[in-house]
């Protein structure tokens, strides 16, 4: 099976999901890929993924007493992996409170960490959902974002 990290990812986070694990062994979680079809390098990436987004949410416990600032702006960099309507996402879930300035800049950073070069909406909803999911105190959040998340566009009006 050919697939990106997110994909090893998204895979990850279901198995966590439908399985209700706390925590599992890396070797087990790294067996459970593996077996699913991924690449040794692909399950590589996405668990130093996760080992970042563990890294990330520790130093924003710590940096929580700073202030960050209420409006973002891109840099040229972001602004090419998100593009406008990732930008755009990221805005409303902000303004809508599904985000707090914290979460932003955890989404951003996890975007970020990808090896891609341009973010699909349907991928930055799932890295938004796995920043809240691994959040304390954003159960509901998360709750919302996975509605968004499985939700299909409506078909066209004519």
């Amino acid at each position: 099976m050919k697939g990106s990290v997110l994909d090893v990812l998204m895979a990850l986070f279901e198995h966590f999901v439908e399985s209700d694990a706390e925590q599992a062994d890396e070797d087990e979680l790294e067996r459970h890929l593996i077996q699913a079809g991924f690449s040794r390098r692909e399950v590589d990436e996405a668990l130093g993924w996760l080992a970042g987004l563990g890294e990330a949410r520790t130093m924003a416990g710590e940096g929580a007493t700073r202030a960050i600032p209420p409006t973002r702006v891109f840099c040229a960099e972001e602004q090419q992996r998100f593009g406008v309507a990732g930008q755009g996402l990221v805005l409303f879930l902000e303004q809508s409170g599904v985000l707090d300035p914290t979460t932003r800049e955890l989404v951003i950073d996890r975007v970020m960490a990808l090896d891609v070069d341009a973010v699909e909406l349907d991928q930055l909803k799932w890295v938004t959902l796995m920043v809240l999911f691994n959040q304390p105190g954003k159960e509901s959040a998360a709750q919302w974002m996975e509605g968004l998340v499985e939700a299909r566009p409506f078909a066209a009006l004519h």
